[in-house]
């Protein structure tokens, strides 16, 4: 069965991650990456849209017990395998040819806050969830090229507050400091909201992908020079 899964209305792809909590393992990276293939290859498609279809969870991130399970049975290279198939993820979000908007419908914690920091732009609602970074409490450090992820969305004031603290940031606190396009006051008004503003676009695919590719050279390529330093040695987790 698929975690994440796409339908496309008028000319706006809509990507919506289906498996509960829609924590991060090799699976996801794989089906994730599916589907945005197939966003891409319908050219009818003008922009795109990321949410979630549980109730409270846009995505808690890394799915930490799969990571536990792999190392506990000696399968490294699938730990390996889905570090590396996130970076690509993020790196497709981040060229896509078309906007990416994250409506988040619900928490967004760790790697989900990421994800939607790799898009565009991003709507929440107001009335449910939180966007946090909790590893400063689950002593698993970012990645450089998360990090500049991050740096593209969030205000460098806030985002050291957040990394250090681990603090909850509510949709209106996003909204205040432009992380957010827009709180929405419940569901029905961010995917309205989100839809309405996913319609608006209708812009070549050549000089979408140009102009993001000029603007995030730099993060592409700390992903690419950096990232394998941690993530081949499978240097992820700080146990003092």
């Amino acid at each position: 069965m698929a975690v994440v899964q796409w339908k496309r209305k008028d000319a706006v792809a809509i990507v919506s991650m289906c498996n509960a909590a829609n924590r991060m393992n090799k699976l996801f990276a794989q089906d994730f990456t599916r589907c945005l293939d197939q966003v891409e290859a319908d050219a009818q498609v003008k922009s795109m849209i990321l949410t979630a279809t549980d109730e409270k969870n846009f995505s808690q991130g890394v799915d930490v017990e799969w990571i536990g399970e792999r190392l506990a049975a000696g399968q490294k290279q699938d730990i390996i395998d889905f570090m590396y198939g996130m970076n690509d993820v993020f790196k497709r979000l981040l060229l896509f040819p078309v906007p990416v908007i994250a409506a988040i419908n619900g928490h967004a914690f760790g790697n989900g806050a990421i994800l939607s920091c790799a898009c565009d732009f991003r709507f929440m609602r107001k009335d449910k969830g939180f966007f946090c970074f909790p590893e400063v409490d689950v002593s698993i450090p970012l990645l450089p090229g998360m990090i500049a992820v991050v740096r593209k969305a969030v205000p460098e004031y806030m985002f050291n507050h957040m990394l250090l603290s681990g603090q909850r940031m509510t949709a209106a606190d996003l909204e205040m400091t432009n992380v957010l396009v827009k709180a929405c006051e419940n569901q029905e008004e961010l995917m309205k909201d989100a839809m309405a503003f996913a319609a608006g676009f209708d812009k070549k695919r050549g000089i979408f992908r140009e102009l993001k590719k000029r603007m995030h050279r730099e993060r592409i390529q700390r992903m690419d020079e950096q990232d394998p330093e941690f993530i081949d040695a499978l240097n992820l987790f700080v146990t003092e």
